[in-house]
């Protein structure tokens, strides 16, 4: 005969089983949970960086390698063949304006300026000479002259009396026509006189200003001279500092080698180069940033040489701030040019979770998680990127880089 069972006992069988449902469930959540851990790939919040999306403005820029170099410099070349005399200065000596730098043998020149001063002064003399020549010749023609005057005159006198005693009878035609003769000679041999002062004051002239002409070259070639012989002893153009200089005496030097380069001091510019292929984008006037150890310099395009060379072009850039004491003479430096500016725009911190411009993946931070999503990149300045589409104001990005879990669909967040 079956008895009923113990209420107490049924009881305990029923928290068992539900005991036992429960412990089920608990491991069943436990699995899921493990198996999710073990599917979705973690990282520790620390190890990120993350921005937030918001609206600002951004600058296009193109990126560019820079050096700082003087606003002015000279180069100073040697103006002959010759060596190195002495040294005065040093490599990086500061320098005033005219202060000496080094000296060049200048034998060979005082030679050359002794030769041409010497055929200076023997045109200089030849000079005096055919004037005081064409003086005596004038003055001996004048006095010839004065003495055919007075034999026309006595020629004419006597031509006047025959013709008078032709009227009574007491001249024959044979006298008439010899004292009319005598006055034609004296006539001609008057005016052959006259022309030959006249012929001689013009040879004599050529011959004068040949001479002046050929005291004028060698007045301009002892000037040239006068000019190398200043040239020899190499000075300082201008106040600065010397960056390059032939120190060693005695050596060689060849007509226009350089023998010194003076560079101004605090006044820099920068030198930048980049590829042709932005070689278009780039126009004079634009805006420029210089970045240096952390600070940015603005600047605009001052000059685009026009060679390409490697595959590279130069740009000179002139800074609003050119006598920084920061800037240094070669120093490197990174250099934005600004093509475009827009306001208004979806902005973010920049970082290498961005490569470039277009459609790219990023991950859009959500509580405990990272989710991706496909956004598009637009202008950069270095700093901040613009995003054109895929994300919100508001919204935040992991920014530092994504190459370990670039392929996961999203990604935990540790603490």
């Amino acid at each position: 005969m079956d008895h009923p069972l113990d209420p107490a006992l049924l009881r305990r069988r029923r928290t068992l089983r539900l005991a036992a449902a429960c412990l089920a469930l608990a491991l069943l959540a436990a699995g899921a949970w493990l198996l999710q851990r073990a599917v979705k790939p973690a990282v520790a919040a620390s190890s990120i960086r993350v921005a937030e999306v918001r609206r600002g403005g951004v600058a296009n820029t193109i990126s560019a390698a820079g050096v700082v170099i003087p606003v002015h410099e000279e180069l100073v070349s040697s103006p002959i063949q010759t060596r190195v005399a002495r040294v005065q200065a040093k490599l990086g000596q500061q320098v005033k304006a005219g202060e000496l730098l080094l000296t060049l043998d200048d034998a060979a020149v005082r030679l050359a300026f002794d030769a041409v001063k010497e055929q200076l002064a023997q045109q200089d003399n030849r000079i005096v000479s055919l004037t005081l020549e064409m003086e005596q010749k004038r003055k001996q023609l004048v006095s010839s002259i004065e003495l055919l005057e007075l034999d026309l005159q006595s020629a004419q006198a006597k031509f006047q009396r025959f013709n008078t005693l032709r009227k009574s009878g007491a001249v024959s035609g044979e006298d008439m026509l010899t004292a009319e003769l005598n006055v034609k000679r004296a006539e001609i041999q008057l005016r052959q006189q006259r022309e030959a002062i006249e012929d001689g004051k013009r040879a004599t002239a050529s011959s004068i200003d040949g001479a002046r002409l050929q005291q004028a070259i060698l007045r301009r070639q002892l000037e040239q001279q006068q000019a190398l012989l200043t040239q020899a002893s190499v000075r300082a153009p201008f106040a600065g500092m010397v960056t390059a200089l032939l120190a060693e005496e005695g050596a060689s030097v060849a007509t226009g080698q350089l023998v010194a380069k003076v560079s101004e001091m605090n006044n820099y510019r920068v030198e930048a180069t980049l590829s042709d292929f932005h070689a278009r984008a780039i126009e004079v006037g634009q805006q420029v940033q210089v970045a240096q150890n952390g600070r940015r310099i603005e600047g605009r395009v001052q000059t685009i040489l026009p060679e390409v060379q490697n595959g590279a072009i130069k740009l000179l850039v002139a800074l609003d701030a050119p006598h920084d004491a920061q800037l240094r003479n070669k120093m490197r430096v990174d250099v934005d040019i600004v093509t475009a500016r827009k306001s208004n725009a979806l902005l973010v911190d920049a970082g290498d979770a961005f490569n470039g411009r277009g459609p790219q993946n990023a991950f859009v931070v959500d509580g405990g998680t990272a989710h991706k999503r496909s956004i598009e990149i637009g202008a950069s300045d270095g700093r901040i990127v613009e995003i054109v589409s895929g994300a919100r104001a508001g919204e935040r990005l992991i920014v530092s880089s994504v190459e370990r879990f670039k392929d996961a669909d999203s990604v935990r967040l540790q603490p």
